[in-house]
């Protein structure tokens, strides 16, 4: 089997593992649709990982970075459920979130339209548009790890792992080390930092939960 065929079966793998991890919030968006409200819940996450998704559905395109087809399709389909989560949210959101949503979003397109104009104008080799898109994608995976950084300090704080369920936890370590094997197999190195620190995130998750378990008090409400 070559490296080719390898590569191929990985990235399967990733799109189902990282798939799961797309879907991971339903129970959060059903809940909001039940309560027909957001009630406390925050539309930020969602805003941030559909620019990430655009980005990378961009950067994984034949005039950008060839050969690299599971990357789109990965990303353009969280593009699309990471809309719908919005779009739900709009819709359940009172006057001044709704205001903040579109004004988020306005920003995102322009952003992202000026990013695709000046690689496509400015960059006339598919090494550059790698790069410049490859660096703006791991600033905003990186700005993405800042929640499970959030919920890790919570749990040693609280010495409660209540707050981090465990089966994401061990979803986030899977996707990190599936898609680093994926960057290994023809070295990439915008697609291994980001999903190498997301491999490094998943594990200390997982050694949090192992330490901290005994003294979680799972009846004890907030």
């Amino acid at each position: 089997m070559d490296t080719d065929m390898i590569r191929t079966i990985v990235g399967i793998i990733g799109n189902v593992i990282s798939f799961g991890l797309f879907v991971s919030p339903i129970p959060t968006f059903v809940k909001i649709i039940k309560q027909k409200s957001v009630a406390e819940f925050k539309p930020d996450p969602y805003i941030v990982t559909l620019l990430n998704c655009a980005l990378w559905s961009f950067y994984g395109l034949p005039i950008v970075h060839p050969d690299n087809l599971l990357v789109v399709t990965i990303n353009g389909t969280g593009l699309v459920i990471e809309f719908i989560y919005i779009a739900i949210f709009f819709v359940f959101s009172p006057g001044k979130k709704r205001r903040n949503i579109i004004i988020a979003l306005l920003v995102e397109v322009v952003f992202f339209a000026v990013v695709v104009f000046i690689t496509l104008h400015f960059f006339h080799d598919t090494k550059g548009r790698s790069m410049i898109i490859g660096i703006l994608s791991i600033v905003f995976n990186i700005i993405m790890y800042n929640s499970p950084l959030t919920v890790m300090k919570m749990v040693i704080k609280t010495k409660s792992v209540k707050y981090m369920p465990f089966y994401l936890s061990l979803a986030n370590l899977c996707n990190g080390i599936v898609w680093t094997i994926y960057a290994l197999l023809k070295f990439d190195p915008y697609l291994l930092l980001p999903n190498g620190l997301g491999a490094v995130s998943g594990a200390v998750q997982i050694i949090l939960y192992a330490t901290y378990y005994k003294t979680t008090n799972w009846d004890e409400d907030g």
